[in-house]
């Protein structure tokens, strides 16, 4: 395991590359999070130890999953099965603001249903909600085509 100075100077850097992806100056940055100015210039320093709900207001500001910040500062352990896509898509320059705020919501909407099949489970009798989107849950690829009528 690393050494503690170590994982904040990481987790620092870490914060200042998503802040630079974003093109978000650190006043910007610290405007967004709620947060000082100095205290951020600290943290991206490496010499603050930031409590878990700043880290939680620094990547909503960064629109990345604050367990990624969790990860990075030990409070939480890796999932080494899943990489942070959140993280991948907010860092490719193929595409604009909008596209990747929509990719990380189509994203973050299939982690909440997976989770909910996990810990819920589909019960007997229980049929897949229909919300009237064409394209939401129960969906079929053939629904309202030529073919498929």
């Amino acid at each position: 395991m690393r050494e503690i100075p170590d994982r904040w100077g990481d987790l620092g850097d870490f914060i200042r590359q998503q802040r630079e992806t974003a093109k978000l100056s650190l006043r910007r940055l610290s405007e967004i999070a709620g947060i000082s100015n100095p205290y951020l210039s600290q943290i991206e320093r490496g010499l603050r130890k930031p409590s878990a709900e700043i880290l939680q207001q620094i990547a909503k500001a960064l629109r990345i999953s604050a367990e990624t910040l969790y990860v990075r500062a030990g409070i939480l352990e890796a999932d080494r099965e899943s990489p942070d896509l959140v993280s991948a898509i907010l860092a490719t320059p193929d595409i604009d603001d909008v596209q990747k705020d929509t990719l990380i919501r189509i994203y973050m909407s299939f982690r909440a249903e997976h989770r909910r099949e996990d810990g819920a489970g589909v019960r007997d009798g229980d049929a897949p909600h229909d919300s009237g989107d064409p394209f939401g849950p129960g969906a079929s690829a053939g629904r309202g085509s030529p073919a498929a009528d």
